[in-house]
């Protein structure tokens, strides 16, 4: 399956500031009709680098003025729903590979000390492996509403749980944090997300979030949001939760002027 990806977007800059990008897709991850070709303009030297979590970055310094960021590209996926396997186990902690510890640990947006507990009480007595971190799934999805009106940049995951309403980024951190707390390796992804294979959502598309937990020594995508397996989903980033993974960082005053994403099934 080929799926069209890009977006534009701009921003108004009053003096020069420094700025870190994570616009492409996942370095490595997938095959493309037509290769990414991130247009910076005006014209403004950059650097490239992949993070520590095998991110591909841009580094560069804006010129004062209406900076414009566009992509545009053709990307190659498998065209299945996102994969289920109901009989992966979840690993004793002291088996686990060390590149997965640092997602079973809090971090800036998942604070796994204050909902150990109520994990625990919900979730210990219940199914382990796959079936766990569905039903955690099954809760993040029903226990919070969704909205854009909810948005909060500073929300934690121990916010949504109490009060119960956010957008995707909230549900993922929620999730992650109760998969940690049940010791199961847990990271944040953000990426591309069109309506393939489910009703046209008439809203404006945007960049999605949403979770992989570490199982039988592969990583599976959860969607507490969505909580159904979804077809197309083109990662662009993965950390440890949305502070590792924001598109876009300014290292001064900067104005959004526009943010337009297309994601489409050609």
């Amino acid at each position: 399956m080929l799926i069209q990806i890009g977006y534009d977007i701009r921003f108004t800059i009053p003096s020069p500031t420094p700025m870190l990008l994570l616009l492409h897709t996942c370095a490595g991850k997938y095959h493309f009709a037509q290769a990414e070709n991130l247009v910076i303009s005006p014209y403004t030297p950059a650097q490239f680098f992949l993070d520590h979590f095998g991110n591909f970055c841009t580094r560069l310094v804006a010129a004062p003025g209406t900076l414009m960021l566009t992509n545009e590209a053709i990307v190659e996926v498998n065209g299945q729903p996102d994969a289920v396997n109901l009989t992966a186990i979840q690993h004793p902690v002291q088996d686990l590979p060390l590149d997965t510890l640092p997602f079973l640990l809090a971090s800036r947006y998942c604070e796994v000390d204050r909902l150990t507990d109520f994990a625990w009480q919900r979730f210990g007595t219940g199914p382990t492996g796959y079936g766990r971190v569905q039903a955690v799934c099954d809760f993040v999805h029903h226990h919070v509403a969704f909205g854009y009106i909810f948005a909060n940049s500073g929300k934690s995951a121990f916010d949504t749980f109490n009060q119960r309403q956010g957008v995707c980024r909230d549900f993922a951190h929620l999730a992650i944090t109760f998969c940690r707390c049940l010791g199961i390796p847990a990271r944040y992804a953000t990426g591309y997300l069109g309506d393939i294979g489910v009703p046209l959502n008439p809203d404006p598309m945007d960049f999605s979030a949403w979770y992989e937990a570490y199982l039988s020594g592969h990583w599976y995508t959860f969607d507490a949001r969505h909580n159904h397996p979804r077809i197309g989903r083109v990662v662009m980033a993965y950390g440890r939760d949305a502070a590792d993974t924001a598109l876009t960082t300014t290292f001064g005053l900067t104005t959004l002027a526009r943010f337009t994403v297309v994601t489409r099934e050609l």
